[in-house]
């Protein structure tokens, strides 16, 4: 801990005793000493307090706010307790916080101290149980600016710091599907003013800080950040105002559940409404058929005539849809005359698929009957 010449009346703002306050205008006072761990228990963690303001300069007196984060694990119900270290040598009283549960609890200690003279200093945590444990120290420091006693007693008027208010909301609040890299929530802002002014600004996302920025509003304006899940969780995130003033939004609440996608389906083709047909003229058989595909994939067909391939083609669908193929005229030899089956056979990615149907045989034309030649009638006699 740091002192200058004033070190006595800082120190009295903390109301210590004389013995200390020369203790500590000689620069004699330590820290107290790192507790130790027990073995036994859980490991507890402790923030290092942070100070609203940290560094202050203006009129006296003013408001300090300290505040700390204490992890517990927990197995059951347990008592968190605790006590503040000032950087004068006193503690606070001892607080017990009863809490109960599995996991890791985390608490949040405050605690407010005003001070009407100028400080520098320091704020400690000290775990007493369920295990002892001792924060590193946060330090901040008071500039209470005065009035010279030469100067004349002037009323000045200060204009008021602008006012500000901040509102947050999740988009969407609840996220269910693949924990996969990417945005899945989107947290916005919406920053007023009443008269345009520059706003620092930070998000916290289940007490911890993830983003800060500045800009510039004028009336309203809104922020964001992006939230890409790992696990399946729930929690808030808040908009935390820093400057022209101190101010925060509500608390926006989300729930993630990470669920894996759902496997695609898969693509399945087949063959349909078989029609075969016998030309006679020419002893001919031809035939057409519908190829159907589930989705996106590239078929091919083949038609058989007595199983012996006769025709082959191919077609790529964009997604599920039918279409129609045909067997052009194919001349009938031997005893393919006589009568048979047409087969169409159709291949995707995932499966075959065929369909057949008989044909009838050619009816061969029997030769027409010879027309009897013309017989002149004897002449009869005169």
């Amino acid at each position: 801990m740091k002192f200058s010449g004033l070190a006595a009346r800082k120190a009295a703002a903390f109301g210590a005793s004389a013995a200390v306050l020369a203790a500590l205008a000689a620069g004699l006072v330590a820290s107290p000493a790192q507790a130790a761990t027990s073995k036994a228990g859980p490991k507890v963690s402790v923030s290092a307090p942070k100070a609203s303001p940290g560094k202050y300069e203006g009129s006296c007196p003013v408001k300090v706010n300290f505040s700390a984060k204490i992890k517990v694990p927990l197995k059951g119900k347990t008592e968190l307790a605790y006590r503040w270290l000032h950087g004068d040598g006193s503690k606070s009283k001892v607080n017990v916080i009863k809490l109960k549960g599995k996991g890791t609890k985390t608490v949040t200690v405050k605690q407010s101290i005003t001070f009407k003279d100028d400080v520098k200093g320091w704020e400690r945590i000290q775990v007493l149980g369920p295990v002892k444990a001792l924060s590193k120290k946060g330090y901040f420091a008071v500039n209470c600016e005065k009035q010279s006693s030469d100067e004349p007693n002037v009323d000045i008027h200060v204009p008021s710091a602008p006012s500000v208010s901040a509102r947050a909301w999740a988009s969407p609040d609840r996220y269910v599907g693949p924990c996969t890299p990417g945005d899945k929530i989107d947290f916005t802002g919406l920053i007023k003013v009443d008269r345009p002014s520059w706003v620092r600004y930070r998000w916290v996302l289940n007490g911890d800080v993830v983003d800060y920025g500045k800009v510039k509003v004028y009336h309203a304006r809104k922020v964001g950040f992006g939230l890409s899940p790992r696990d399946s969780h729930r929690g808030w995130a808040q908009l935390q105002v820093l400057r022209p003033d101190h101010t925060a939004s509500n608390r926006a609440y989300y729930k993630v559940w990470c669920k894996d996608p759902a496997p695609a389906p898969v693509t399945k083709v087949s063959a349909s409404s078989l029609v075969t047909g016998t030309n006679h003229d020419g002893c001919k058989v031809g035939a057409h058929a519908t190829i159907s595909t589930t989705g996106r994939a590239m078929v091919q067909w083949t038609w058989s005539v007595n199983g012996v391939s006769v025709l082959k083609g191919e077609d790529f669908f964009s997604g599920a849809s039918s279409k129609t193929v045909e067997l052009p005229d194919s001349s009938l030899v031997g005893d393919a005359a006589k009568g048979g089956r047409v087969t169409l056979t159709v291949s995707g990615p995932h499966n075959v698929d065929s369909i057949s149907q008989s044909y009838a045989a050619c009816k061969i034309a029997e030769p027409a009957p010879a027309t009897p030649s013309a017989t002149p009638e004897p002449s009869k006699a005169a």
